[in-house]
């Protein structure tokens, strides 16, 4: 009975060649019945070129690769056909497949299967669709070293660290007379705990540094209309994508784009002048502004460097309270000396040089996060911290001297988050949530 699943993995536009991807019981039967020669059977990866027919109807002329299982990415007999990159003959070769007994693979379904039979971690698995969305080369490098496993290496020594002191505890548990084995009062578990929260401080900073390496910062340009976020933001960008106008509330919406500096990958949001006495379509900008601070993860309240702090500067400060904030006086080419404190740019004169070294210096990466493996997304970050409030809760029962049995009930559930990082006896709901987010056909 075949039970196997096919897909397109190349995008469906007339090119010069397409890829499809085939896995799953009775594909090799289905093969030896379309293709025109035997693939069943073959004890490693192996290459053909011949030609697929169905019955009386000629498809294609491909090159066709078969994995068995043992050798194969998703630990199923797999294949792999390279043909003519026509649309129409794509959906042909699918559809012939179909007719054989297979079914079109769903979101993400290639790495779900290789992830199930023992082939990558969850990690890995992840890290999969990281690599197709990477935005620069800095979070691809990220991403290609979780692929390769590198990420995943960091977890093992949490976990074995764990492991290590839940053993030692349920030994003196189930054999409290054996006196040759290390005694796990409350000296030894704070001290291990203390150990262990050392190491995953250091993992859960990394984490944090490397998302935003593979995922970017947003920054809102906020201030009172007229003051040059419009000129800032064409001048991040290095070319003109906001109009720019001396008539206040020329910015309605909120205008993005985005830019790679130094490695990073930015979203800049020009956001609309915030002023009292807007009308009511200005009004609708200012509180898509509102919105847009919020949202962001560094806020530039840019002013007029020939004015004073307005009311609207404290109104922008306190939207951005639990933001990054910079304070910027553009138009530093029509004073004569700078008279407030903070940093003086000139927009019209592409001179933002010491403002992009502040936003630098205001994240505070090491230089470590753009070539070293982290837990760079929301769920490994997640369950970090979960990790880390467990040990502090464990920590806690042994400094108050509680049963050793009560504090390993902690310790255990850090050691369970552990092996979820990993992917082990990850349940359907968490690994439908995370492949729904690939492509068909990967």
């Amino acid at each position: 009975m075949a039970n196997f699943i096919v897909a397109l993995a190349t995008p469906p536009l007339r090119s010069a060649l397409a890829l499809i991807r085939l896995s799953g019981e009775g594909v090799f039967e289905a093969t030896d019945t379309l293709f025109s020669k035997k693939v069943s059977g073959v004890g490693k990866r192996e290459s053909f070129v011949g030609v697929l027919k169905e019955k009386d109807s000629l498809l294609d002329q491909v090159v066709l690769l078969a994995y068995p299982a043992l050798h194969s990415p998703t630990g199923e007999d797999s294949v792999e056909i390279i043909c003519h990159g026509s649309p129409l003959i794509a959906d042909e070769i699918i559809s012939a497949y179909i007719r054989q007994g297979g079914r079109l693979a769903t979101r993400g379904e290639f790495t779900c299967r290789s992830f199930y039979n023992g082939k990558m971690d969850l990690i890995e698995a992840e890290s999969v669709n990281d690599l197709i969305n990477a935005t620069n080369t800095e979070s691809k490098n990220l991403s290609l070293m979780a692929a390769l496993g590198k990420t995943s290496s960091l977890v093992l020594p949490l976990k074995t660290s764990l492991a290590d002191l839940l053993s030692l505890i349920e030994v003196n548990i189930d054999y409290p007379e054996y006196t040759d084995i290390e005694e796990a009062n409350e000296k030894k578990i704070v001290e291990s705990i203390d150990t262990i929260l050392i190491e995953l401080t250091t993992l859960i900073r990394k984490a944090e540094e490397g998302k935003i390496v593979k995922d970017g910062l947003k920054v809102a340009l906020a201030g009172e209309p007229n003051v040059g976020k419009s000129s800032l933001l064409n001048a991040f960008l290095q070319k003109d994508k906001a109009i720019v106008s001396d008539i206040p509330g020329t910015t309605r919406d909120v205008v993005e784009g985005e830019v790679s500096i130094r490695g990073l990958h930015f979203i800049f949001l020009d956001t609309a002048g915030i002023r009292q006495g807007a009308g009511s379509i200005e009004e609708m900008g200012i509180k898509k502004s509102e919105e847009s601070i919020k949202e962001a993860d560094i806020v530039l309240l840019v002013s007029d460097a020939r004015t004073k702090e307005g009311l609207e500067d404290q109104r922008i400060k306190e939207l951005a309270k639990d933001k990054i904030l910079i304070e910027v006086h553009n138009k530093s080419d029509l004073i004569s000396n700078e008279k407030r404190s903070g940093l003086y740019v000139s927009a019209l004169r592409k001179d933002i040089d010491p403002l992009i070294d502040e936003i630098f210096s205001s994240i505070g990466l090491s230089p470590e996060a753009f070539r070293e493996p982290s837990l760079c997304n929301a769920r490994e970050i997640g369950l970090l911290k979960q990790i880390h409030g467990f040990l502090l809760e464990a920590r806690c029962d042994a400094s108050n001297a509680l049963p050793i049995d009560l504090v390993s009930v902690n310790l255990m559930s850090a050691y369970n988050a552990c092996r979820e990082l990993l992917g082990e006896g990850a349940t359907n709901d968490l690994t439908d949530e995370v492949f729904s987010r690939f492509c068909v056909g990967k």
